[in-house]
């Protein structure tokens, strides 16, 4: 018996999901039982060539900041660079394992269908289904392996580096449980805060925040100390970055794509506050947001070598929930909430769109995907409330394949106003 990947208004991929031990019915065609899945065809290359051209274009500036333009201590600089050795090699790794993963994710019947691929010959292939658990088992290695390198055994930073990591495993096997039973879409708003609670519970950073000087004059405060308040804004900010890369989706390389643009841009903005600064604790802090990011950007690439358009694997709720939960953590304990928020942006938006369908106030869909014309190769924009949506039926239909690249433009471009926004107010804002 076949069913739809979830019963729910988002999506993290265009395809359905199966998971059963008898032969697979999918728009009233029966597919191959189990035991024939395993002689499928190995999956596509990785797009080698695509990746190294979006990598020297989004990690340059970083390392150039790094080296030339920042003055950064050495025993700041070294542990970096250890950190972006063993994420070189995360990288390489990961390209070996989702292939490997892809044969076991297949024998469990776990892969889907492009729906936007649906009256052409690629959508009748089967996508193996779930692959962000391979980048999260390569990020987890990583991470713990790094801990030798860099934290002494009495190191405060210890606790809440492995709180952090807590946090991230926890919302890996929730994100995979989603792929594997199928959980309602109302269930999944609460998974985050699930796995949020060991960061909340080992945090020992400052509960206060600073006053924008236009206001200073009518609260009569520079500094204001929240408390518990403050968790619990950390809490909400966890929930929301994690499900709101799951709901930005529905095209090929967009969940990973929006990941290594937001990735790239929290590390510019970590090396130059650490260049910026001389206070050691806000440097330390934001070189610990550098020591999770860069793992991630690296992993993150690698599987969108496969992602990318034509996709060749689906990522899955796993990798949705994991990517966001790791960007939650870096700006909860890099703190720099707000500025994350503002890198955001697109994320943001399309929250407020999918508000009146989220909340049940429109008729909501299962899946609110554009449509495809199989003969002209193009998507159209639906009434639906998501920003693949309203950007088509803003700019016209466009090929897939085009859309998820504007899409990350716009990704790119709400980076570049956070930047300028910082620069136009430091001084005047706070």
């Amino acid at each position: 018996m076949a069913r739809k990947r979830a019963s729910k208004p988002t999506t993290t991929d265009t395809k359905t999901t199966t998971l059963t031990n008898e032969p697979i019915v999918t728009k009233n065609k029966e597919t191959k039982p189990r035991q024939q899945i395993t002689d499928d065809q190995p999956i596509a290359p990785p797009k080698k060539g695509f990746i190294f051209k979006l990598s020297l274009l989004l990690i340059a500036p970083y390392f150039y900041i790094l080296f030339f333009h920042s003055q950064i201590q050495h025993d700041l600089k070294k542990p970096i660079l250890i950190n972006a050795g063993l994420s070189l090699a995360g990288f390489f790794l990961t390209v070996k394992m989702i292939p490997v993963a892809s044969k076991y994710v297949l024998r469990r019947n776990l892969f889907g269908y492009d729906i936007n691929k649906k009256g052409t010959p690629q959508g009748t292939v089967k996508v193996p289904e779930s692959l962000g658990i391979a980048v999260a088992v390569v990020f987890m290695v990583l991470t713990i392996v790094f801990q030798f390198f860099n934290f002494a055994p009495d190191s405060n930073w210890l606790v809440e580096y492995n709180a952090a990591l807590a946090s991230i495993c926890f919302m890996t096997l929730l994100g995979f449980i989603d792929d594997v039973l199928d959980v309602p879409w109302r269930v999944k708003l609460l998974l985050p805060s699930i796995a949020a609670l060991p960061l909340l519970m080992a945090y020992a950073g400052h509960t206060t925040i600073i006053i924008p000087k236009p206001l200073v004059p009518y609260i009569g405060l520079n500094v204001l100390d929240l408390g518990f308040i403050y968790k619990i804004y950390m809490w909400f900010l966890a929930i929301f970055c994690t499900n709101c890369i799951n709901i930005h989706a529905g095209i090929n390389g967009l969940e990973v794509g929006q990941t290594v643009v937001i990735a790239s841009a929290i590390l510019i903005h970590n090396v130059m506050q650490i260049g910026a600064s001389a206070d050691p604790e806000y440097q330390q802090a934001h070189a610990f947001s550098v020591y999770l990011v860069q793992p991630l950007l690296a992993t993150s690439l690698a599987l969108l070598s496969y992602n990318w358009y034509p996709s060749s694997v689906f990522v899955g709720d796993t990798y949705t929930y994991f990517a966001g939960m790791t960007m939650a953590v870096v700006g909860i304990l890099g703190h720099f909430s707000e500025t994350l928020l503002i890198f955001f942006l697109a994320q943001v938006l399309n929250f407020l769109l999918s508000v009146p369908q989220l909340f049940g106030f429109r008729h909501c869909p299962r899946h609110r995907l554009p449509r495809f014309d199989p003969q002209t190769g193009l998507l159209t924009g639906t009434n639906d409330g998501t920003l693949v949506n309203f950007y088509l039926r803003m700019f016209g239909r466009k090929t897939e394949n085009s859309l998820c690249v504007h899409l990350l433009l716009v990704q790119a471009l709400g980076c570049c106003i956070c930047f300028g926004l910082r620069y136009l107010l430091t001084g005047w804002y706070k």
